[in-house]
C-alpha cells in the first residue's frame, strides 16, 4: 500500500503583497526625489532673477545720479515728472510695507495712483534681462527751497571748494574755500521676470 501524499498548501500571495508594497514605496520615493529636484531648480531660478534685478538697480542709481548732475541748478524745488523731491519726506512709505494706508506710499509706475509721491519710470534695462527700472530722488532737507532759507535743515558734508589762496597778499589771511554739499537719497525699484522685485538705495553727495 503506497503512502498517501500530503496535500499541497494553498498559495496565499504573501510574496505578491510584499512586492506591491515595495513597488509603492519606491514610486513614492521617486516622486519625492523629482519634486525635490524641481523645487531646487525653482529656488535657484528665483535667486537668479533676484540677483539680476539687484544688478539692474545699480543702473537705476546711475541714471538718477546723471539726472542730478544735469539738473544741479534746479534742485531747490520738486520735479515730480522725473521723480525728484527737494525734501526728505520722512513720512513716505517707500516700499508700501510699513503702513496699510495708500496715501503715504509711492506710485511706482501706476502701482499706487492715489499717492502724492511719483517715481520716475526709467524703462527696461539695456542688459537684456527684461528688468524694469523706477527711481525716486529725495533731497535730505526739511522742505523745498534754498539751503539758506530760514528754518531749513539739510544733511550736508563740508568739502573743499574750487579756489586758491595764491592771489592773497598773505596766505594766512585767506582761508581755503569750503562749501556744504547736500546729500540726496536715491531709491531704485526693479521689477523683473516672474514678479521678481528688488529695492536698491544709495546716498549721493553733491
Amino acid at each position: 500500500m503506497q503512502p498517501r501524499s500530503a496535500p499541497a498548501r494553498r498559495q496565499r500571495g504573501v510574496v505578491l503583497m510584499i512586492a506591491l508594497i515595495v513597488l509603492v514605496a519606491m514610486t513614492l520615493a521617486a516622486l519625492g526625489l523629482i519634486r525635490s529636484i524641481d523645487t531646487g531648480q525653482l529656488v535657484a531660478g528665483n535667486i537668479g532673477y533676484r540677483e539680476s534685478s539687484i544688478q539692474s538697480g545699480d543702473t537705476g542709481i546711475e541714471l538718477a545720479r546723471n539726472w542730478l548732475v544735469t539738473n544741479a541748478n534746479t534742485l531747490d524745488n520738486d520735479n515730480s515728472t522725473f521723480g525728484y523731491y527737494a525734501s526728505r519726506q520722512d513720512s513716505v512709505d517707500i516700499t508700501g510695507n510699513a503702513t496699510t494706508s495708500n496715501s503715504d506710499g509711492v506710485d511706482w509706475g501706476g502701482t499706487n495712483p492715489t499717492a502724492a509721491v511719483k517715481a520716475y519710470d526709467a524703462g527696461s534695462s539695456n542688459d537684456g534681462s527684461g528688468n524694469h527700472i523706477f527711481y525716486l530722488i529725495q533731497r535730505l532737507c526739511t522742505f523745498p527751497g534754498p539751503q539758506s532759507a530760514g528754518g531749513q535743515s539739510c544733511t550736508t558734508a563740508t568739502v573743499s571748494a574750487v579756489g586758491s589762496t595764491q592771489s592773497a597778499s598773505d596766505y594766512s589771511s585767506q582761508p581755503i574755500y569750503q562749501k556744504e554739499e547736500i546729500y540726496y537719497r536715491v531709491t531704485a525699484r526693479i521689477v523683473g521676470p516672474k514678479n521678481a522685485m528688488s529695492y536698491v538705495q544709495a546716498i549721493i553727495e553733491m
